[in-house]
């Protein structure tokens, strides 16, 4: 509790000729990509940020029409949990940013999906989640079955399988953030 009386520990004289392109005084400079720097300063684009934040908060609005709801049900459960990837399923289409679509989607239920996805906050994404999703499936040729929920709403990211894994949803839901990342969310 006393004063410091040592006068080697006070830097009077500071010499500038060393100093690197884009710091200054150990802070980092806005405009030159420096990276983590020894006094806890990052410096990234708004788009990464934005990127990162949207992929770690991924918040997809259930929407299981037969038996691949069941393997998503299975990928939100203990065993793969979703939550640490930060996929957490919403009952609500206006918290909702991403929509998966399980399942064999019938003429009579084309409208109320459309209705769904409209209701969705931008930006919004979608998953088809196996074969009757992606293109009818086994029941292509019904007179029922729309061919593909591409037909209805524009789809991000098609998971292959009748029914497809939840290992298989989680790897599609994986090339979903990356899709995300690499999109640019400012326009230029």
């Amino acid at each position: 509790m006393g004063v410091i009386k040592n006068q080697d520990l006070i830097n009077t004289s500071t010499d500038f000729s060393n100093l690197e392109l884009g710091i200054v005084d150990g802070i980092t400079h806005p405009y030159v990509d420096q990276g983590f720097d020894n006094k806890g300063f990052f410096t990234a684009r708004l788009d990464d940020v934005i990127g990162w934040a949207r992929t770690g908060s991924m918040w997809p609005m259930t929407f299981g029409l037969a038996c691949c709801a069941v393997e998503m049900m299975q990928a939100g459960g203990a065993r793969y949990d979703l939550d640490r990837f930060g996929i957490i399923f919403r009952p609500s289409p206006r918290q909702a940013d991403v929509m998966i679509v399980a399942g064999t989607l019938v003429n009579k239920m084309a409208p109320a999906l459309r209705k769904v996805y409209d209701q969705m906050a931008d930006p919004k994404y979608v998953v088809s989640m196996g074969s009757c999703a992606n293109g009818g499936g086994y029941y292509h040729y019904s007179y029922a079955v729309v061919r593909g929920c591409d037909r209805v709403v524009p789809v991000d990211v098609y998971v292959p399988g009748c029914p497809p894994t939840a290992e298989a949803l989680i790897y599609g839901l994986l090339q979903l953030q990356k899709k995300i990342k690499r999109t640019n969310t400012i326009a230029r």
